[in-house]
């Protein structure tokens, strides 16, 4: 069960864009993390290189928590709010509910809800 303390780190790495670095931080080694129904994706090393590659095609991005996060033992769940700048100017805002379990002071299980229409990047101008 993570701690008040280190969920609130979390939430504030997240919130800086420092997307990488907190999968390294707050994940276990084996964490599995699914977006909707689709099929888990395993590993800790997988998801720092897939969040890199991500960040890599971004101009600039926007992570907030809408408060409160909810922690109950060893599950938590926040709202977020991401805002996506792409390199060709076009816009993703997405909103998600993201479930996870935690071990201990690690993540060892996330699931992402959200509608995947907000994927599609809107002109600039649209978003």
């Amino acid at each position: 069960m993570p701690t008040l303390e280190t969920l609130e780190r979390f939430i504030a790495q997240v919130e800086a864009n420092a997307h990488a670095e907190a999968v390294e931080a707050f994940y276990t080694a084996d964490a599995s993390l699914q977006e909707n129904q689709e099929p888990p994706r395993v590993g800790r090393d997988f998801h720092v290189a897939k969040e890199r590659a991500m960040l890599s095609r971004v101009r600039s991005m926007t992570s907030t928590c809408v408060r409160p996060a909810f922690l109950n033992g060893d599950h938590v769940a926040i709202r977020w709010i991401f805002r996506f700048e792409w390199a060709d100017g076009s816009v993703t805002r997405m909103e998600e509910i993201a479930h996870q379990r935690w071990d201990g002071e690690r993540i060892a299980e996330e699931q992402f809800f959200y509608d995947p229409q907000q994927r599609i990047p809107v002109p600039r101008s649209l978003g």
